[in-house]
């Protein structure tokens, strides 16, 4: 491989897994965005029905492999209830509540200390002393941001407890795929997922929502983002990080999200922050940190 080459595939490697976390981040602007025209349930309903015809495209044009078996389905059905429907749901949800777009990113991003910390007695793997500090450190971090937004009346307790149902819902369904779904093939098992997450919401959305909905261009180009930008290419990138290996470089990365979604928030929707609660982002970000970095980076060799 020539030099030129070498450094072409350097900076694919890492431009694949910035763009990924970029778009993970901004997707909470567009969710804050979208749920001001029409009830959260409805926009996620219309939200996975337009990706699913999408990613079946995607899916055809792609030969990706079908599932083998009806349990191989079924799994992915249950996985599409925790990872789109109770996680994107209660985020949702809770950011119609009047939670913020970072408020939320930030209670979400414990995912990774969460999931490392519970993979020890599920999975059997094994859960350092450096996990546990960051566990510490990252709660710390949200108490402290979760203080002083409802100190400043920015949310309500019942909002952040949709937040952390959001986070119970991605955590469970990261063990639940590493456990039941580690061979999945991204584009027809989030077609599955799709399926499902359009199928509940839409009854959800029909039994708790009026359905009103306000078509603003906002609110179109919100739908239009978190069903193309947020979901379709999402999955092809993450599609692309899996057979280049760089999957491990997207999760060391995912420490990045809360503070790329403040900035976006403050830019973007005019979200602000208290000192206090900067602090307690740098405790969540730290903590995230210790978790997903590998151990290198913090030793001297």
């Amino acid at each position: 491989m020539s030099q030129s080459d070498s450094e072409r595939s350097l900076g694919v490697s890492v431009a694949i897994p910035t763009l990924f976390v970029l778009l993970w981040s901004s997707g909470f602007i567009a969710a804050k965005t979208g749920v001001q025209y029409s009830g959260p349930l409805t926009f996620l309903a219309l939200r996975f029905a337009l990706v699913t015809f999408l990613m079946l495209g995607v899916a055809l044009a792609m030969r990706a492999p079908w599932p083998r078996t009806w349990g191989e389905v079924g799994h992915y059905a249950v996985l599409g209830l925790l990872m789109q429907v109770v996680y994107f749901g209660a985020a949702w949800i809770s950011m119609s509540n009047g939670v913020g777009a970072g408020t939320a990113a930030l209670i979400v991003s414990m995912q990774p200390i969460l999931t490392a910390v519970v993979a020890g007695p599920v999975l059997g793997e094994v859960v350092g002393r450096r996990q546990w500090v960051g566990l510490a450190i990252g709660f710390v971090g949200v108490g402290l941001v979760v203080e002083q937004k409802l100190v400043h009346g920015l949310g309500t307790p019942m909002g952040i407890t949709w937040s952390f149902i959001s986070l119970l819902g991605i955590t469970v369904g990261t063990l639940y795929q590493k456990r039941k779904c580690p061979n999945m093939d991204p584009r027809t098992g989030g077609l599955v997922q799709f399926i499902t997450a359009a199928a509940i919401l839409t009854v959800l959305a029909l039994l708790f929502e009026e359905g009103d909905i306000e078509w603003t261009g906002e609110f179109i180009a919100a739908l239009f983002y978190v069903a193309v930008f947020l979901s379709l290419i999402s999955i092809t990138l993450l599609t692309v990080m899996i057979k280049r290996g760089q999957a491990s470089r997207m999760t060391s990365l995912f420490f990045l999200v809360p503070p790329i979604t403040a900035v976006m928030a403050w830019a973007i929707l005019g979200e602000t922050m208290t000192w206090m609660a900067i602090g307690g982002l740098a405790c969540v970000v730290l903590g995230v940190a210790l978790v997903v970095l590998p151990p290198s980076v913090w030793m001297r060799k």
